[in-house]
This record gives structure tokens, sequence and C-alpha cells, in this order.
């Protein structure tokens, strides 16, 4: 990972901390020594818990080692790690009620893979649309998703968090969608005449 730092131009986020103390210990003063931003993972050494509160600690840990060595806290993303409801159907709340917890406590931003909410169910993309403006509601900032599919979500739910106050981005976007859905009807349309 040195290795990778010392020749990356820009500012990389570094994917992952733990709340570990081999994890700490090695991860977090690359993230100072190189000013990169870091993706902080609510587990340790006991895995991941099913517990809010465990989460919230480990984020909280990873958090105050940060600030220890001097890292801006908006360097630090948590992710509150979603784990499917194909095999635990509490697995959206425990997320959930996580996130809450962090953001309430630490403020920090918040990544999470969304799609792994509905991994090995039927339709999972109804359930990662569904799962989406929960996620966001309740604080994260940075999600993991398709940006083409999820961008209509995000900004929908943005306007009716009052993120948008005049829905600029909001019907920005669907005109932008409007118009790609008309080239592509008038793009058919001329391959149907020409044949």
């Amino acid at each position: 990972m040195k290795a990778a730092l010392e020749i990356y131009e820009g500012k990389p986020i570094i994917n992952s901390v733990t709340g570990e103390e081999r994890s700490l210990e090695s991860v977090l003063p690359l993230v100072k020594e190189y000013g990169t931003a870091v993706i902080g993972l609510t587990m340790d050494e006991g895995g991941i818990s099913n517990d809010p509160e465990k989460r919230a600690s480990i984020a909280r840990k990873i958090v105050e080692r940060a600030d220890l060595l001097d890292i801006p806290a908006e360097d630090v993303i948590i992710d509150c790690l979603t784990l499917t409801i194909g095999t635990d159907v509490r697995g959206g709340l425990i997320t959930i009620e996580s996130i809450q917890r962090v953001k309430e406590e630490l403020g920090v931003n918040l990544t999470l893979g969304v799609s792994n909410i509905s991994f090995g169910m039927p339709d999972g993309s109804l359930i990662n649309n569904s799962f989406l403006p929960i996620a966001i509601s309740s604080g994260v900032t940075c999600p993991i998703v398709n940006v083409a599919k999820a961008r209509p979500t995000v900004l929908a739910t943005d306007l009716l968090m009052g993120r948008d106050r005049v829905a600029t981005r909001y019907i920005e976007d669907y005109r932008r969608r409007s118009n790609t859905i008309k080239n592509k009807c008038n793009d058919t349309k001329n391959q149907v005449r020409q044949n």
C-alpha cells in the first residue's frame, strides 16, 4: 500500500481500516503520512456484530484513534457494513440503526455498499432502490451504488429531505433523462424507417 501511496497523484481513499488493533496501528499512520482519506469498517477482532451499539463503538474507536494522529474527521468515512437480508431479515434494521447512532454521535461521513443488502434475494434491484433512500435519510453521505441506476433515487431523496430547496438538481436530471429517452426513441424510429 505504501508503494502505491508514494506515486499516487491526488487524494486517495484507503480501503480500509477496522477496529482491530493491528489494522489501526498499520493503516492510520499511512493515512496521516500521505494525507489520504480512509474508510473505517465497523468490525474488529470479533468480526461484524449484530449489535448497533457495538458497531457504533467500533466507529468511535476508529475516529478517536484517527484524531490522536491529527487526521481530520472529514477524512474518516465510516462503513457500518450491510449484511444481506437473505441470511438475516434484521440485517437492514441493524445497519440503519448503526448508521443513525454513528451519524448522531460522531457526525462523520458514512459510506455503504447498498447492494449487499439484497445479495441472494430475488429482484435485488427493488430491495436496493428501497434501501438506498432509507440509508441516505439515516445519514449515509457516500453510498456505493451503480450511479446510473441510483442517481434519480438519490436526487429524489435529497429533494424530499430539503437538500435541493428549489428542486434544481432533480429537475435538471429529469430533463436530461427525458431527453436521453426521446433521443433513443427517435433513433429507433429512424432505424425502423430505414429498414
